[in-house]
């Protein structure tokens, strides 16, 4: 499983018009599977996520989650994340899990986060066609594999 965190002010996902998921401050979290995550991988990745110290403190440095602060998280799936373009121009997605394997991987990432966070966590909706809104906070961006990757 690969992360793509972004810090933001707000972001907000789109499908055929209509919002489907949006936040103010927090992390605008974008999720690409893979077919050999397991139960392990998708615990330390929501951990780790919920514990990223990357929001400032009252002296200016990044040293507080967003545990600590008590912002948003928005979850949206996206198996480009794991695309290979080293060879030609057209990239390949083998590594990819499939529709039928990266939905059930993909929501339960989601009900972790949420469990850790103490509260329901806004998504896109798997597999559609999305139009993603962010105002990004920094810029912080961090990728984040799962271990083994």
């Amino acid at each position: 499983m690969r992360l793509v965190i972004q810090r933001v002010r707000e972001a907000s996902v789109t499908v055929e018009n209509a919002v489907v998921g949006q936040i103010g401050p927090g992390l605008l979290v974008l999720v690409g599977c893979a077919p050999t995550d397991d139960e392990a991988a998708l615990s330390w990745l929501a951990r780790k996520l919920v514990g990223l110290r990357i929001f400032t403190d009252d002296n200016g440095q990044m040293n507080r989650s967003v545990l600590d602060v008590g912002e948003q998280v928005l979850v949206v799936s996206q198996f480009t994340l794991l695309a290979d373009a080293r060879k030609g121009n057209r990239p390949s997605y083998a590594a990819a899990a499939p529709p039928a394997v990266a939905e059930p991987l993909y929501e339960r990432f989601v009900a972790l986060v949420a469990a850790a966070l103490g509260r329901p966590v806004p998504t896109g909706v798997f597999g559609a066609d999305m139009q993603v809104r962010l105002l990004n906070d920094g810029p912080v961006t961090i990728v984040l594999d799962s271990p083994g990757s």
